[in-house]
């Protein structure tokens, strides 16, 4: 297929492109910088929606994970309406361009995050659980949202509701190295929470996998089948490092630090399954965290 993806630069699209390039698939760049736009890369505006439509003939898929990084820095008022604005009004945008298209493509998959469910403790979630409450949540709902005019178009729109993408090139993970190498690693808050995560192996394969499965549509969770407890995540990073997690950050602390962000990403809980990706036979190479941790640390089982 000929794939058109945004944020190709970023942490997933990094690892997404020359997956799609080794498969036989020609990708081509969304940039927001023309001076980027080297080869078949293709240049907009997501703010002002500028993209010339002529530049999507023979496009037939597109990989949306444009948007502001939610975890670093300190929610202000600023970042917040730059996390919504860099999601909702460019996707909307890029749909009713791809909508325009003469013929569309035939399949988008647009990133979203498992986010839409809000904080829901012990829970067990699923593509067809309702939003919850919150920020993050409403800004998933949105963003959500923003696909319709591509599926007024008649192209067959995948919402990938991402959970915590382990990668020691980036993230979550690539964050929590440091102070756990160093032996001041330890749980957040009571460590009851749950963190629905996925390999970033597992996350650019589930992409590829909804690419070509043409029965999938709407909400599909984009996590590993066995999400487990912000303890059992402490736990098992030190195990596999080797090293000592007996220094445990509390709630008021990580709220302090953090403020919004500890309460909607930190402390929160999402106990979230991979419904869709599982009854569409997505074989997952790291279902669970210990072998998923080993792999991408380079850590050998004793």
């Amino acid at each position: 297929m000929n794939v058109l993806v945004s944020g190709s630069h970023g942490l997933i699209g990094s690892a997404l492109v020359p997956l799609l390039t080794s498969g036989g698939h020609r990708v081509r760049r969304l940039v927001r910088v023309p001076a980027q736009a080297e080869g078949d890369a293709i240049a907009w505006d997501p703010e002002r929606g500028l993209l010339d439509a002529a530049q999507l003939a023979g496009i037939d898929a597109v990989v949306h994970l444009a948007g502001e990084n939610i975890a670093s820095g300190r929610w202000t008022a600023a970042k917040k309406l730059r996390i919504r604005d860099s999601r909702v009004g460019p996707t909307r945008r890029l749909c009713e361009a791809l909508a325009r298209g003469t013929p569309p493509p035939r399949v988008l998959v647009s990133a979203s995050a498992i986010g839409y469910y809000g904080s829901r403790g012990d829970e067990l979630l699923t593509e067809e659980s309702p939003p919850g409450s919150g920020f993050l949540a409403t800004v998933c709902l949105d963003w959500e949202r923003a696909t319709q005019p591509a599926r007024d178009a008649g192209i067959r729109v995948v919402n990938l509701r991402i959970g915590v993408v382990l990668s020691p090139a980036g993230g979550a993970l690539a964050q929590m190295l440091l102070p756990f190498r160093l032996g001041v690693g330890g749980t957040i808050g009571d460590g009851h929470q749950f963190m629905s995560w996925i390999a970033l192996d597992d996350l650019i394969g589930a992409i590829q996998h909804v690419l070509v499965t043409d029965r999938l549509s709407g909400p599909v969770n984009a996590v590993a089948p066995n999400p487990v407890t912000n303890r059992e995540f402490t736990k098992t990073l030190g195990k596999v490092l080797g090293r000592p997690t007996i220094l445990p950050m509390p709630a008021f602390a990580a709220r302090l630090l953090f403020g919004e962000l500890a309460d909607e990403l930190l402390l929160s809980s999402a106990r979230v399954q991979p419904v869709q990706l599982l009854q569409t036979d997505y074989v997952f190479r790291f279902p669970h965290l210990e072998g998923a941790l080993r792999h991408l640390l380079g850590k050998a089982a004793p």
